[in-house]
């Protein structure tokens, strides 16, 4: 027990105080809460009330989010070069207001082009004011425990899933109306000041990554410069010369592929093919979510100790074992064994497979210009995060069921573990030597 104690005191207080990176990822989780519980994962519930007032068929309705996703990727390069040369706090703020007006607005919707028009706002604001964002600053504070810290901030985004049922009770008591301006209010009210304590790089606060004491063979560089022949941090142009830069880009894009198509379509499925109330349902995107916590948990610690590609190819393929027993389970005699078998397999993967998609790009390429890496990513990432729910609505659609659409989806999401093995790290940058005198 001593040891644990001790182990603990060293990870968060590595110079006798609470190393600042660790506030950073406490406001960086409640961010993320917001985020989670307000839209990310609520957007299922809202669709069903959605589709029951406006008649709207599912994919125009998941085309709304796909559209996001799809604004959220494009703006990825601009707003990762941003975040590198402004800092995340003054994005983050601008970000978190243009996040909580949407919802605000999103309350007046009475045709589809406002309801798109709205989504755009708060797809725009949430990127902004979120999670790629929020990542540039944690990477830049943390090495050895990166793993860990980003899960870590990441259980805000599983706490929200956790609160579904408070979004669903507000929806069914007052109406999504009511509920879209609250929101709004919420992240106004709470989003800005945790904003306000987030940081850019350690170095300009005083502090090196993982609050730890300078090395001494920092000490011995003359004039602070780097030593011929040490290693360097990839520019985003090299970076994307690697081939390990695109496969982490694919394979992130099949896994969001499935995880887009369960945040839109899951409640859907459940009160249509297997019978449940919306309160039901919401009762599994909870329980959902309590795996996923553990997953993160569970990745943070083993993705700072083994190859996380290895664990992300094992998630790839619990992702889609668990969409496959979720999709037929209405061919069961007992399908809530299979619901119950998909929120623990899907959970643990997306939980423990979400950290590691950040702190693998940040091993790989390091942190000085990862704002701009995770840009471009974007680029590819987008794919999945808007295809996922627009195929599956538009298979839904067109079958009457989700069947073929999540089998497909499960399938694509086995491909993807084929990504990640084949993502090996890339040849280490060097400074050049310096010039002769």
């Amino acid at each position: 027990m001593n040891t644990l104690f001790a182990n603990l005191n060293q990870l968060f207080r590595p110079r006798g105080h609470v190393f600042y990176g660790w506030w950073i990822v406490l406001s960086a989780g409640g961010v993320q809460w917001l985020a989670g519980v307000l839209w990310m994962q609520s957007y299922g519930a809202y669709m069903v009330f959605l589709l029951d007032e406006f008649g709207w068929s599912k994919a125009l309705v998941a085309g709304a989010f796909a559209l996001t996703r799809i604004e959220s990727g494009i703006l990825g390069p601009l707003q990762g070069w941003l975040v590198d040369r402004f800092g995340p706090r003054l994005i983050l703020t601008i970000g978190t207001v243009m996040f909580g007006i949407g919802f605000m607005l999103f309350s007046l919707v009475d045709s589809l082009v406002t309801f798109y028009l709205c989504f755009l706002l708060i797809a725009l604001g949430s990127s902004l004011g979120g999670f790629a964002t929020l990542m540039v600053s944690i990477v830049g504070w943390f090495n050895r425990h990166r793993a860990k810290a980003i899960a870590l901030s990441q259980l805000g985004f599983s706490i929200g899933g956790l609160s579904v049922p408070l979004v669903v009770f507000m929806l069914q008591a007052y109406g999504w109306r009511t509920t879209a301006f609250i929101s709004g209010v919420l992240v106004l009210v709470v989003g800005l000041p945790l904003v306000q304590m987030i940081r850019h790089r350690p170095e300009d606060h005083g502090e090196l990554p993982d609050g730890e004491p300078p090395a001494a063979a920092e000490d011995s560089e003359i004039g602070g410069s780097p030593a011929a022949g040490s290693l360097r941090d990839f520019t985003a142009r090299e970076a994307m010369r690697t081939p390990s830069f695109w496969l982490i880009s694919l394979g992130h894009a099949l896994a969001l592929l499935t995880v887009s198509a369960v945040m839109v379509h899951l409640i859907a499925h459940l009160t249509e093919s297997l019978d449940y109330s919306v309160a039901e349902a919401g009762g599994v995107v909870a329980l959902l979510t309590g795996f996923m916590m553990l997953g993160q948990l569970s990745g943070g610690y083993l993705g700072d100790r083994f190859n996380k590609r290895y664990i992300c190819a094992i998630c790839m393929v619990a992702h889609a074992a668990g969409l496959l027993l979720v999709t037929f389970a209405g061919n069961f005699s007992q399908p809530v064994l299979l619901v119950l078998a998909f929120t623990v397999l899907h959970g643990l993967a997306w939980g423990t497979r979400g950290p590691l998609m950040v702190a693998l790009r940040a091993d790989y390429f390091g942190p000085s210009s990862f704002g701009t890496i995770m840009g471009f990513s974007s680029l590819i990432v987008m794919l999945g995060m808007s295809g996922g729910p627009v195929f599956a609505g538009l298979m839904a659609d067109l079958y009457g069921n989700y069947d073929v659409g999540l089998g497909v989806l499960a399938g694509l999401s086995l491909l993807g573990s084929f990504c990640f093995l084949a993502a090996t790290p890339p040849k280490p940058k060097m400074h050049d030597a310096p010039a002769a005198a």
